[in-house]
Parts: structure tokens; sequence; C-alpha cells
């Protein structure tokens, strides 16, 4: 609980998955890969109820072995590959009411810690936006982006009336890392997405983005995660 507002954790995780067949139980450093989160989550202050959505029964043995709560079988059809994303989430919001915020939790961003959970949460109420979610600074800035053309010619991918040479010269841009998600949960219901003009951002460091969607993703997560 945060200034009086009650705040259920969602975490979602479907049998399918086609880039790491099995990955939200896959075992990375010692543990199922949804351990990471499950275990980080359940040291949050501002957590009430922290759940998973899953239709898959193997996932859900295993979060239950790591001590978190399902409270019911996601439908199968809020399971697909064509599934959005926050479909899941409404459905969870929809089952579980008297909630005031919600918090998004992908078990595919381990490296994400408490501090990051929590903060993302304070940074929301703090500003009094109705939403956050988590972003880390890029690498590779979009002002140095083409586009080819059909005869392979390069075309920038933002038009620049000066061309940015330096990189020092270079505007900061964040991406999203899909590691927290938070929003009051009448706004979302409204909006159906996290991700609206009155949306804040709260910054993360780039050693803790992972979002894991490739093998090389896995084996990097799994090396940092074992040098902890």
């Amino acid at each position: 609980m945060i200034d009086n507002k009650k705040v259920l954790a969602i975490i979602p995780a479907r049998g399918g998955s086609k880039g790491i067949p099995r990955k939200n139980i896959k075992t990375i450093a010692g543990k199922p890969l949804i351990a990471w989160t499950i275990e980080e989550a359940k040291k949050s202050r501002y957590i009430d109820r922290l759940i998973l959505s899953s239709e898959d029964s193997e996932i859900i043995e295993i979060a239950r072995a790591y001590g978190c709560e399902v409270p019911f079988v996601r439908p199968k059809e809020l399971s697909e590959d064509t599934t959005p994303g926050i479909d899941p989430v409404l459905h969870a919001i929809n089952q579980l009411p008297n909630f005031d915020y919600v918090v998004l939790l992908q078990p595919t961003s381990p490296l994400r810690l408490l501090e990051d959970i929590d903060g993302c949460i304070e940074n929301m109420v703090s500003i009094g936006a109705p939403a956050c979610v988590s972003v880390t600074k890029t690498e590779k800035s979009p002002f140095w982006m083409y586009t080819l053309q059909g005869n392979k010619l390069l075309k920038p991918l933002i038009k620049q009336d000066e061309v940015i040479s330096r990189r020092q010269d270079l505007p900061d841009i964040y991406a999203l890392n899909g590691a927290v998600y938070v929003a009051d949960i009448n706004w979302l219901l409204i909006r159906g997405s996290f991700l609206e003009d009155e949306t804040a951002a709260f910054v993360m460091p780039r050693n803790r983005s992972s979002d894991i969607d490739t093998e090389e993703d896995f084996f990097f997560c799994e090396y940092s995660l074992g040098r902890r």
C-alpha cells in the first residue's frame, strides 16, 4: 500500500514461447526464470498482493512453489501469440477488484531489482501521474539511423536540418525496457494502455534493463545473475 492505495502486482507468464521454448520456467542461474521476478516482487514495501496470470499448469505449479499466488487460470484465448499484452492485465484486474494501482512485472526481466519496482511506484505517486513505466537510455541514437529506399539509398530515420556529427551533441533518447509498468487502475480501464501522453518514466540503468527475447539475451542475463 502507498498513500492508502492498494497495489496489485501481476506476473503474466503463458506457456507458449517461440524464440525460447518454455522460456518462463527455463533454468537460469540456478532457478526458473520466473522465480527471479517473484522473489524480487515479494520484497516490495508497496505491493499488497502478488499474483501470476497463466494458462499453463507447470508454470502455475512452479510459481506457487516460489510463493506466488495463483487465484485463477488464465483463459486459453488470452494466451495466444496474437493476444495483446494488456489483455491479461485487464482480465486480472476484473477478476480481482478493490485495488487502486496495478503493477505489471514481466518474467523476462530477471535483472530488475526491488529498487526498480518500488522506485517506479514511488515515481508515479510523487509526480502525480496516472501511470509510470521503466525505460533505459539507448546506446544507439535514432538520429544516426537510416532506412533503405527501394534503390538501396540511405534515408535518415529522423529528418534533420543539420546532421549531428558528434556523439556528445546527440540528445538523450530513452527506450522502454519492459521491466516495470505501473498505473492507476481506473485510468487504465478507461485508456486500455500503460502508454499515454500522461505516462511518466522511471529511468533504469542499462545493466538491469535486459528483456529476454533470444538465446543471446538469455545467456547474457545468466552471466549477469551469476556475477551478483
